[in-house]
């Protein structure tokens, strides 16, 4: 079959509305390389907000994939407004699908959506495209007599390294290589998974899957040293949700690779770490960990179910420098219940760890949806949630960057809020200016 893959561009998910790209869309790269191991004719196609209407026909079958709820509409409007023949087999999968598969089938009006790990179910449907029996097919919901319907769920898989490697040869290299993203250098390099879950309770996250599964040194290698012969990189950021979460599989990647000579960065958690893990990174050539600290308030901590303490922190900073590795913080300020007191006690917490700590990045909270948050609007005294009276249909607003509407709460609360953020964001800004700032607006004459 001739098979399109399509994905919004990635910036809009990394720095939203800002020209800064992040990493690839490995979801698709993942389908499109065992559907071309199947056999199939694969193009993978990206679109954006301004670029979105394509000429499909030709393709036999058509993929959308929806990463976040903030790239929904440009997928939407894709759908609707680009051009078919025939009658292609048009499916729907991502983290919004996974999480609101019913309302996606009725919004976007493909034959499928995929819920849950989606290589073995994309192959399955490529298998029926023609004949549309769907209802042998685990893991998808679609209409039948103009009803939803979900088939039982697929079970994940027990060995994702039978996959086959992601296939970044349908991408353009400016795609996958890029510098100034390593930590404080400009080495060449790209990014790569090598798990896949996460399994904390963090009520502020969308987590799709609760089971971790890794792959092995073995795998990982692999991907690397293909990567060095094709594209010549110097290092690799690892962006799974948490990686360092089994020290044993984080060994044995680490033993595996430590010969290569690469550089490597990867996200964590800062309760999952010891001393003796961070130096055998470091070993291996771990140059940069990427801390989910988010707050420095017990409350707020409480609240989130991040289960974390201001020990862990002071830990994990301390064992992370001992090994020689730089520290990367990410803060969550705006959590429903966040006030001055609380703002405070982020503010006390960093200035402690500061002059350890290399960069910051700091997020205002938004309760995307998929979230534990998002679908208990009424424990949170959320607003403008898909479930609320006077819903707009925006799943535009839930974007990360620069996003500042009141989400939750009074207007008392909320000024609260907004002036903790104004005094979190100047000692952030003091202390870790970002490099990567919006640019300047050209003079007006």
């Amino acid at each position: 079959m001739h098979v399109a893959l399509v994905y919004p561009e990635v910036l809009d998910l990394a720095r939203f509305k800002e020209n800064r790209k992040e990493f690839p869309p490995f979801g698709v790269l993942y389908l499109a390389a065992v559907a071309e191991a199947a056999g199939h004719d694969v193009s993978v196609l990206k679109v954006s907000d301004d670029d979105h209407v394509r000429d499909f026909t030709g393709f036999d079958a058509v993929a959308f994939t929806i990463p976040s709820s903030a790239t929904y509409g440009i997928i939407r409007d894709c759908r609707r407004e680009s051009r078919y023949d025939q009658d292609p087999l048009v499916m729907v999968g991502g983290v919004h699908p996974n999480f609101y598969p019913e309302q996606t089938l009725r919004d976007i009006e493909p034959d499928v959506v995929g819920i849950g790990e989606g290589e073995q179910t994309f192959l399955r449907l490529l298998e029926h495209g023609r004949t549309r029996r769907l209802e042998e097919i685990e893991g998808i919901c679609y209409l039948h007599n103009g009803q939803p319907v979900r088939t039982p769920p697929r079970t994940i898989l027990k060995n994702i390294d039978a996959l086959p490697l992601p296939a970044r040869h349908l991408l353009p290299t400016e795609d996958l290589v890029m510098a100034d993203r390593l930590s404080h250098t400009d080495l060449r390099m790209a990014h790569v998974m090598f798990s896949r879950g996460c399994p904390f309770p963090c009520r502020f996250c969308a987590a799709a899957q609760t089971r971790i599964q890794y792959r092995s040194g073995t795998s990982a290698r692999h991907e690397l040293t293909d990567m060095i012969e094709r594209y010549g990189i110097e290092g690799f950021a690892i962006v799974d949700d948490n990686f360092i979460v089994n020290k044993n599989k984080v060994r044995d990647i680490c033993t595996h690779i430590s010969d290569l000579g690469l550089k490597w960065s990867a996200l964590s958690r800062v309760d999952t770490v010891d001393a003796a893990l961070l130096a055998d990174m470091a070993a291996s050539g771990c140059l940069e960990v990427k801390f989910g600290m988010e707050s420095g308030s017990p409350r707020i901590l409480k609240a989130m179910r991040k289960n974390i303490t201001a020990d862990h922190v002071h830990r994990a900073v301390r064992w992370s420098r001992a090994a020689d590795i730089n520290i990367k913080l990410f803060l969550i300020h705006g959590y429903p219940g966040e006030d001055l007191q609380s703002t405070a006690e982020t503010m006390e917490l960093l200035g402690e760890i500061a002059p350890h700590i290399d960069r910051v990045s700091l997020f205002r909270f938004v309760p995307l949806p998929g979230t534990y948050v998002y679908d208990h609007p009424e424990e949170f005294s959320l607003h403008h949630t898909s479930s609320q009276p006077g819903w707009t249909g925006d799943w535009g607003q839930y974007h990360i960057h620069h996003n500042d509407q009141h989400w939750w709460g009074t207007e008392q609360q909320f000024a609260q809020v907004q002036a903790g953020y104004e005094q979190l964001a100047a000692m952030v800004g003091e202390l870790w200016p970002d490099r990567h700032q919006l640019p300047a607006p050209a003079p007006t004459a």
